[in-house]
């Protein structure tokens, strides 16, 4: 059956079936622009996480919480094949967790920290945390560069202490790549403004979190300014090897190559003179026992409460190399640490009093843990014959620091 319509009719049926087409046509459009919207948020997030089930080294990201001012927190949990796993999280970039096998194979917590973010975001003793933008002591918060002088926040009276109240290890930094593969790497971003905390210049700063197969985490710190600055960057885990928190760290074995000492007043400001170890509670150029002589009659043992010091660290023209170790005999545990950086502060835990909770119930105790900080000297933007902690515009900080783990 055929019907006639007339041209007029004909007319406004082609312009309807006209109107039609156009609006089908903007339809598709639009469908194919939120396809392709969905599409870049998938290839961002692939960006931001290259990993897959093969990887010798894996990494993983999760929800870790959200801060008071609703920012959220990711975990990422870097994993290797021979029992090592690292927990960061991006708030402070901390090492929240980090796991190694004892010398049956059993793998364990070996680093003190919280189960919570929001235990983080209280006052702890840095556990964990990137130190940054300057670690360690500067006497009574104040410094110059070209003349001008700087104060910073007084938050270890009557010093500035690890880059003041609101430094680096409680800032959110930014994930700017994590990838799995022969290693696992987290790449950490963060921008520090001119003059936040009291210091000068616009600082961008990358932290590289790397994991290999060999239960090595290697820690690499870059830096550049507009303006120039002051800068020593630092990684402030706590470590205890037998895993066992309860229990102090007194019978862990430490070796530092180092002939010299950076003695400190009862400010824990150094004196600016550079002391020999030979004789003393601070040789430890051969492997000894945190407790076998942190008890002696000794001044500087007395103004650190035990051991609370920087060690100038032998060989600095060589480059990245060992510059300290801890064995625990009973679990088997080593680890050795390298680094390019002059000098490293070994700290006993002092002042870990019992007030902050472990993971799994009970509180970390006097001594249960201890750090091994590679660093420049304390306070060096203000000892002239100490090496120069000054960043200016075009160049580039760069300082890499390894965490090997093994047993025997």
């Amino acid at each position: 059956m055929f019907i006639v319509i007339s041209k007029n009719q004909k007319n406004k049926y082609m312009n309807l079936v006209k109107r039609c087409i156009y609006g089908i046509s903007i339809l598709s459009l639009a469908s194919m622009n939120v396809q392709c919207k969905g599409e870049k948020k998938t290839d961002a997030a692939e960006t931001a996480l290259e990993t897959k089930a093969t990887d010798a080294v894996s990494i993983a990201k999760t929800m870790y919480g959200k801060t008071d001012k609703g920012v959220q927190i990711d975990r990422y949990t870097l994993k290797n094949q021979k029992g090592m796993e690292v927990d960061i999280i991006t708030f402070g970039g901390i090492i929240s967790s980090l796991k190694v096998p004892n010398k049956a194979g059993k793998s364990e917590e070996v680093v003190l920290g919280f189960n919570s973010l929001e235990q983080y975001m209280k006052p702890n003793p840095y556990f964990g945390a990137l130190i940054g933008r300057y670690g360690n002591r500067i006497a009574k918060g104040k410094f110059t560069l070209d003349g001008k002088q700087y104060s910073l926040a007084i938050n270890n009276t009557p010093n500035a202490l690890h880059g003041g109240p609101e430094g680096f290890h409680r800032v959110v930094w930014t994930a700017e790549e994590a990838k799995g593969g022969d290693t696992a790497s987290l790449k950490l971003k963060y921008v520090a403004k001119d003059m936040e905390e009291g210091y000068p210049g616009n600082l961008t700063v990358f932290v590289t979190y790397t994991l290999n197969k060999d239960n090595a985490l290697d820690v690499l710190y870059e830096a550049t300014t507009d303006k120039k600055t002051i800068v020593n960057l630092t990684q402030h885990s706590y470590f205890n090897l037998s895993a066992d928190f309860s229990k102090p760290i007194l019978d862990h074995e430490i070796m530092i190559d180092a002939d010299k000492l950076v003695p400190v007043a009862a400010t824990l400001i150094p004196t600016g003179q550079l002391t020999d170890v030979t004789n003393t509670p601070f040789d430890f150029r051969k492997p000894k026992l945190v407790g076998a002589a942190i008890e002696a009659k000794d001044e500087q043992l007395k103004n650190g409460l035990g051991y609370d010091h920087c060690w100038v660290l032998n060989n600095q023209n060589k480059g990245e190399r060992l510059v300290a170790s801890a064995y625990h005999a009973t679990s088997g545990r080593v680890l050795e640490v390298y680094t390019d950086q002059p000098g490293i502060q070994f700290y006993s835990g002092n002042f870990l009093d019992g007030t902050l909770p472990m993971r799994n119930g009970g509180t970390y105790a006097h001594r249960t843990g201890f750090c091994l900080e590679t660093q420049h000297y304390p306070d060096s933007p203000n000892q002239k014959d100490f090496p120069t902690t000054v960043l200016n515009p075009g160049e580039n900080y760069k300082t890499k620091t390894t965490f090997k783990f093994s047993v025997k």
